[in-house]
């Protein structure tokens, strides 16, 4: 009722004030939830900064409760009134944003049960979340007596030598096969809770949530991946079968599917010779001064001696596959929220 005051009229000064120092609030949220998700990504595994994370968390959530009213009050004004206040200034500077938002309006529930979902998300999905990361970052590989994270392990099925690049790939299933306990409940957990949250605000598809955050249509994605599934058989298909055949065999190894090629003296089957784009190369760094071969030699080996450097100081906290941040539960998200992650 308060907002609907607000833009009495068709006057939207009042909100946009208010959402003015909205978005002040949600920033700030923003800016403490990177940082400790941030500070907990660089080493999982120390105590300190996981306390840190969840203290953080936990005391972000329980504020976020007090703005969750705000999103949901602006989606119960009438289109007309809010279309009136948003024609002209100020208010249409944040017309993008309020269109956003009111595209989750069919799935928002009672302000209770939007209560409920946010506070409940951090010893739900938001746990299992967290519990991934972890577990993930403090697995070991032992490839020929050496135990490893899996960051470097991953790095090996890209070396040149096979034997390496099998041995990398069958320390990964040997533990991952020790693991997959942990793992199978963590994702069947979360796929459970989206189905919960999807089944309550409304979503036909188990995909239409993620559209909705992304403001994308089914169709379009639908397309897209129909057009990508379509273009196997002449692209990846066809690919694998070039590249077995290049590795001396008529299937691929999976240990081999991001391996460098090998060297290939004859013509490549697309009908260009291995040397094409070498050759190329050379003739645009030639024209440079004649200094081609200089220039090639000091940009490669700048980069080996860059990727030896960032190689070499790898540790176990460096291998979580990505910072334990949720933006998405950020007070004011609705639909999105319970996607978080999943």
């Amino acid at each position: 009722g308060k907002l609907a005051g607000l833009i009495k009229g068709g006057d939207g000064t009042g909100l946009h004030g208010v959402i003015t120092e909205y978005e002040k609030l949600d920033d700030l949220f923003g800016r403490l939830w990177s940082y400790a998700g941030l500070l907990h990504a660089t080493d999982v595994s120390d105590t300190a900064k996981s306390k840190f994370y969840g203290d953080v968390s936990e005391k972000l959530t329980a504020a976020g409760v007090h703005l969750l009213f705000f999103t949901l009050e602006l989606n119960r004004l009438s289109d007309e009134a809010l279309d009136a206040a948003m024609s002209k200034p100020p208010l249409d500077h944040y017309r993008p944003w309020i269109e956003d938002v009111r595209k989750e309006k069919p799935y928002q529930l009672d302000d209770e049960l939007e209560r409920l979902f946010h506070e409940k998300s951090v010893t739900g999905r938001g746990a299992w979340n967290r519990l991934f990361d972890e577990t993930i970052s403090g697995l070991t590989f032992k490839i020929d007596g050496v135990e490893m994270p899996i960051e470097p392990t991953l790095n090996k099925l890209q070396d040149s030598d096979g034997k390496v690049r099998k041995a990398a790939a069958m320390a990964l299933g040997e533990t991952f096969a020790r693991h997959t306990r942990t793992f199978a409940l963590i994702t069947n957990t979360l796929a459970k809770d989206k189905e919960i949250s999807d089944r309550w605000r409304g979503f036909e598809d188990i995909a239409d949530s993620r559209h909705l955050a992304n403001r994308v249509e089914r169709e379009v994605v639908e397309a897209l991946v129909k057009s990508v599934e379509d273009a196997y058989p002449r692209l990846s298909h066809r690919y694998y079968k070039i590249k077995a055949k290049w590795f001396g065999g008529d299937q691929l190894d999976y240990w081999d599917r991001n391996a460098p090629l090998p060297d290939v003296p004859q013509p490549f089957p697309l009908g260009r010779s291995a040397g094409h784009g070498a050759r190329c190369l050379w003739r645009v760094l030639a024209a440079d001064g004649g200094c081609g071969e200089d220039i090639l030699r000091q940009r490669l080996d700048r980069c080996a001696d860059a990727f030896g450097q960032v190689a070499g100081r790898l540790r176990a906290p460096d291998c979580t596959q990505r910072a334990p941040l949720r933006a998405a539960q950020f007070p004011g998200q609705g639909a999105r929220r319970d996607d978080a992650g999943a």
